[in-house]
């Protein structure tokens, strides 16, 4: 994709930036999408001199994402939530990328959807990817689909969230304790993005799970984070019964969960059996142990400055 322009439709956010910065590491002129392009200003400097364009959108305007898309090589769809309203974003947006992008002569098209996309899911979240990858093979049937598990990295809102409660409470409780993932480094689903926009032949009209080396409970990955932040804590596993009324209040302010991702978390989280994956794009998966222990440092006593935790 070199000197080509690939448009990324939310590309100032967590997976974007690290989408982004491949890309330009390559030579690929970039155009940032989102809202509000000002918050992903930082990115500029990452690149060459006219390298990095900037356009605000909102995915549920079709002419918005028609000026976003028009002359690029390329469209790639990051743009996902995980509560409020599903159908507008992640089924009726992703329908306007893709026929956008379709509208356009783009010549190829990513969409980001997630492991337990599912049109028959009993959780909304679930149905709304599965409802959106339809939609999105439905206005361009050559695009490639990737569904990771949970993304994990420097600024994740997932692991980022657990080590800062394990470090304020002496006793943390756990919902779904037995619920399994396989948690993939951002830096591999950025380079999963990179290869499926280099090798077409191989990832055109395909959908690919990407899951990381490490399937690990809830419960254990909870632990593991305690290691490694140095906190000894009382973890306790919370029976479904408690879980579900906890869920129940998941529409009052501050409340840990959702009823829906409740739901979520009733199904394992992690690369089906025959599925395409990073291997199949060529890229080896990150272990947490490699990465993470880097930047959950900062959630130790002493910071930086304290112990190495024995492996």
């Amino acid at each position: 994709m070199n000197n080509k322009l690939v448009t990324l439709i939310g590309g100032g956010g967590f997976l974007g930036r690290y989408v982004a910065q491949a890309l330009l590491e390559r030579g690929t002129r970039v155009r940032i999408a989102q809202r509000d392009p000002h918050q992903a200003f930082f990115l500029k400097p990452l690149g060459g001199l006219g390298q990095t364009q900037f356009v605000a959108v909102d995915i549920t305007k079709p002419e918005s994402i028609a000026r976003a898309v028009a002359g690029a090589d390329a469209v790639v769809n990051l743009v996902g939530i995980l509560a409020g309203d599903f159908q507008k974003i992640q089924v009726d947006g992703a329908r306007i990328v893709a026929e956008a992008a379709a509208r356009a002569g783009v010549e190829t098209l990513i969409h980001m959807s997630a492991i337990g996309a599912d049109s028959a899911s009993d959780s909304a979240y679930g149905r709304s990817k599965g409802d959106g990858e339809a939609a999105v093979r439905a206005a361009f049937p050559s695009a490639t689909i990737l569904r990771p598990s949970i993304v994990f990295g420097r600024e994740d809102q997932f692991l980022n969230r657990f080590a800062a409660m394990i470090g304020s409470a002496p006793v943390v409780p756990v919902l779904r304790s037995g619920t399994t993932f396989q948690p993939v480094y951002v830096g591999d689903v950025a380079q999963a993005v990179v290869k499926a926009l280099d090798e077409p032949m191989i990832a055109a009209g395909k959908t690919f799970e990407l899951g990381g080396p490490d399937t690990i409970t809830m419960g254990a990955l909870i632990r593991w984070i305690a290691k490694m932040t140095g906190h000894k804590r009382r973890i306790v596993e919370l029976p479904d019964s408690i879980g579900a009324a906890i869920a129940g209040l998941g529409f009052l302010p501050g409340a840990p969960i959702t009823k829906d991702q409740w739901k979520m978390l009733a199904t394992d989280n992690v690369v089906s059996a025959g599925a395409s994956g990073l291997d199949t794009l060529g890229i080896t998966p990150t272990p947490l142990d490699a990465v993470a222990p880097a930047w959950l440092v900062r959630y130790r006593k002493g910071g930086r400055f304290s112990a190495p935790i024995a492996a």
